[in-house]
């Protein structure tokens, strides 16, 4: 649709583009059927390019949850020192399918990092639910990419190799499937 660009609406429409105004903004200031596409392509068949400073929203700022009057304030805990995952008796090695013994996973205790304290070189691994306001991460220091060693040993497992036997019964599988 052609809004009909009159020589007022030109004028009006320089004098905003000039002032910093968005072309959503200008669009609405000029009503009567100018879109955003319009006043854009205007601006740039006019050849318009100065600017006052750029229009932008405003920002929200973060402002953390205010305490609950009800609830008794819990104590403050210092950070605790690093934890160590306890070792575990490895599992015995099945001849049919060899694998690296893995220690069972041991329970996550409470991170001290929260999203807005965690660094650059600090473990990454989430720990409890992200919906709820006990999440946090590891936070102990990263030695094998984004994650403490324990946590890598975990994240990082190597890649199991298929046993022959279990190849050729699904190559057996595979060709029986086609008479099926």
């Amino acid at each position: 649709m052609n809004p009909g660009w009159t020589e007022d609406r030109v004028g009006a429409l320089k004098k905003l583009w000039l002032e910093g105004q968005s072309a959503s903004q200008i669009a609405k200031a000029l009503g009567g059927g100018v879109t955003r596409n319009a006043v854009i392509g205007k601006v740039h068949r006019l050849g318009l390019s100065g600017r006052a400073a750029p229009s932008q929203p405003a920002r929200t700022t973060f402002r953390p949850a205010r305490p609950r009057a009800a609830a008794p304030a819990a104590p403050v805990q210092a950070p605790s020192a690093p934890r160590r995952l306890e070792a575990v008796a490895p599992r015995p090695i099945v001849a049919a399918a060899p694998q690296s013994p893995a220690p069972a996973p041991a329970p996550e205790l409470p991170g001290t990092a929260t999203v807005l304290t965690l660094g650059a070189h600090m473990c990454k691994w989430p720990i409890g639910d992200p919906s709820t306001s006990d999440f946090s991460f590891c936070g102990r220091r990263a030695s094998e990419g984004v994650y403490c060693v324990e946590h890598a040993r975990v994240a990082y497992q190597p890649q199991v190799r298929k046993s022959a036997s279990k190849d050729a019964s699904s190559d057996l599988a595979r060709s029986l499937r086609r008479y099926i």
